[in-house]
């Protein structure tokens, strides 16, 4: 396999040139040569990445976005999760994180000077809909409405998440969070409110950010918010 025969520092240079449009030829025969030291032979190595292969960036809301406070945000689980002494090492916050929410075209035009095409990002439940459910909070749509279409001005196509783990704090407190159909419900008409409104330009929409680690760290192990341990005990 292709893996098996580059290190991971070649593979790291083949990416790099790939994503400048250049030849990795090169790259990849520093380290699978068929006529130095018995190596196998080069049969299908690729010389580049396909074509339409999208080189982007990640992040999630609550990791960078801050302003927890502004145009009628709800508070979320990690929000309250991460005040709660002890729960996160260094006593950090997203209060303020990277403040994304007001730096958003800065951000953009960092991806960009990157060379990236895609930017996956995820889209807050709790500022779209402070209360879990009931009625929508039109500001905080309002917000992804502009950093999307900042996102397609710079030609970077958005790949949506609708749920990076900030559950809004009072679906927790009502009905005992993703333990309860309830939540399930609610979360299906944020989908579909924001599917309606931001699919004319969204093109890729993710639903969950890795459930088990949400299921097993939330609600399992009670590493990560809302911290229940609800694990069999032996």
């Amino acid at each position: 396999m292709l893996f098996n025969r580059l290190s991971r520092r070649h593979f790291a240079k083949i990416a790099g040139w790939s994503a400048l449009g250049l030849s990795t030829k090169s790259a990849a025969s520093d380290q699978v040569d068929s006529g130095k030291a018995g190596g196998p032979p080069n049969r299908g190595l690729p010389s580049s990445f396909p074509s339409d292969f999208l080189w982007g960036t990640a992040t999630s809301a609550y990791q960078i976005e801050g302003a927890v406070n502004e145009d009628g945000r709800g508070p979320s689980i990690w929000d309250r999760f991460a005040h709660i002494n002890g729960k996160i090492g260094d006593h950090s916050t997203a209060d303020v994180a990277n403040d994304h929410f007001h730096r958003y075209k800065e951000d953009v035009q960092l991806i960009k000077a990157l060379g990236a095409k895609a930017y996956r990002f995820s889209i807050a439940w709790p500022r779209v809909f402070p209360e879990g459910t009931g009625s929508p909070n039109p500001k905080g749509l309002d917000f992804y409405n502009r950093l999307l279409d900042e996102l397609l001005a710079n030609g970077i196509e958005p790949f949506a998440t609708l749920y990076h783990w900030d559950l809004p704090q009072p679906l927790q407190d009502r009905f005992g969070g993703w333990l309860s159909r309830d939540t399930s419900k609610a979360f299906a008409d944020y989908a579909a409110y924001v599917a309606e409104r931001l699919s004319d330009r969204v093109k890729n929409i993710f639903t969950i950010n890795e459930c088990h680690r949400l299921v097993y760290s939330g609600y399992g192990a009670g590493t990560d918010a809302p911290g229940l341990s609800l694990s069999p005990r032996s």
